[in-house]
């Protein structure tokens, strides 16, 4: 029996022997595990991807499977690492609106009441020509006189000593402007309006009769002319001075008119060029 173990060790060892020298001879043929080239004419070029991180120290193969944990680790190798996958080296770009869209929209609906408010008289500004002031004066009227210059829209009451006080004014529309010589005949503060009949067969909208006010027509102060119809008045429209506006009166804005209603007394000329 003993005489036969040595045989059986022999064998055993010339069948490992045999094992290692075909491993050894297999692994001489193959290229390096390491490191797998994209150009593998070029060994210089850089590499694409490390195949596994090191060699197994028992010399792979049956050795291996013999005394290792005894798993196949799939194949000659042991088994890759996985790899996670890169980032692409460019990212994609956010998209941009063009420069236009930057801009903020106008609602279609507030364009017209905007252009409206820009058209709107209200709105004006009032025109600093037409404010109170001392001019000079060299005409032959004397001090006390009232001069409305209906072509220019000014009123002027001489004060002497070649100066008057020039006030703008409102004057009648095209077909209601005149010309001539009045006197105040009266005044009052705070006027009622009565529209004459003229007036109401042109406009059968306007009211009979109007208490005096803010709101009436006639402003804070009329000064009568003559007999006629035509007066010398406030307005609560400051927007209209400058332009033809009226049925034939001078309208003024309400502090200019009761400016000139403390310096003017009843019976003062007026002469309307």
């Amino acid at each position: 029996m003993f005489r036969k173990m040595p045989l059986a060790l022999l064998a055993g060892a010339s069948f490992l022997a045999t094992g290692i020298h075909q491993a050894a001879a297999l692994d001489a043929t193959l290229p390096d595990p390491t490191v797998i080239y994209a150009n593998q004419n070029a060994q210089s070029a850089a590499p694409m991807r490390t195949a596994y991180n090191e060699r197994s120290n028992m010399g792979g193969g049956f050795i291996e499977f013999l005394f290792g944990d005894g798993q196949q680790q799939g194949g000659r190798y042991p088994q890759q690492p996985e790899y996670q996958q890169q980032p692409p080296m460019y990212q994609q770009q956010p998209s941009y609106e063009p420069r236009r869209a930057l801009l903020p929209q106008m609602d279609p609906q507030q364009a017209e009441p905007q252009q409206d408010a820009v058209n709107d008289p209200r709105q004006r500004p009032f025109d600093p020509k037409f404010e109170k002031q001392m001019v000079d004066y060299d005409g032959k009227e004397k001090a006390g006189t009232i001069i409305v210059d209906t072509p220019n829209k000014f009123l002027f009451l001489v004060e002497g000593n070649g100066k008057a006080l020039r006030y703008g004014i409102g004057v009648g529309k095209p077909g209601f402007t005149w010309s001539g010589v009045k006197a105040v005949s009266a005044k009052k503060e705070w006027p009622d309006w009565t529209p004459p009949s003229e007036m109401l067969q042109r406009r059968p909208d306007l009211p009979r009769h109007m208490a005096g006010g803010p709101d009436n027509p006639l402003g804070a102060r009329a000064m009568y002319l003559g007999s006629t119809l035509y007066r010398i008045h406030g307005s609560n429209e400051p927007w209209t001075i400058g332009t033809n506006v009226s049925s034939g009166c001078i309208r003024m804005r309400n502090q200019d008119v009761i400016d000139l209603y403390d310096r003017v007394n009843v019976g003062a000329k007026v002469v309307v060029i």
